[in-house]
């Protein structure tokens, strides 16, 4: 594992995004890790930066933007939260949201361990969160 001073350097947004990864052995580092791969799938223009370091969380936080922010990452004790900022605006065809259900804009999908990740409904969640950015950035 990293100590907290590696965190802090400058290192390009894709590298710190693999150290997260790589400091989470085990199967939230492979949840995140398959996140990563399906957002970087969908469109080539969705920027992954990090965001959010703090004395407890010095590594920060893995986001991905397109015209704004689209989602976040976060992994807490018992699982991983995947966050949409829009979620409360979102169709969520694949019935995939399954916290931060009364937020009055925010939606998140949890990860417990032994749970999969639904890549096709991932793959639609991105894409209407960047049609959404879209449509605010039009305004």
């Amino acid at each position: 594992m990293m100590n907290r001073k590696e965190y802090m350097t400058d290192k390009p947004a894709l590298q710190q995004i693999d150290d997260i990864i790589a400091s989470y052995a085990g199967w939230k580092g492979e949840i995140i890790g398959n996140i990563c791969m399906v957002i970087r799938d969908v469109d080539p223009d969705v920027v992954e930066t990090v965001k959010w370091k703090t004395a407890s969380r010095p590594e920060g936080l893995p986001v991905w933007e397109h015209g704004g922010i689209l989602c976040i990452a976060e992994a807490w004790k018992d699982n991983v939260k995947l966050v949409f900022f829009k979620g409360a605006q979102m169709r969520d065809e694949h019935k995939l949201f399954n916290a931060r259900l009364q937020s009055s804009t925010d939606r998140a999908i949890e990860f417990r361990e032994g749970d999969t990740l639904d890549e096709e409904g991932l793959r639609s969640l991105v894409i209407e969160a960047i049609e959404l950015n879209q449509i605010k950035n039009k305004r």
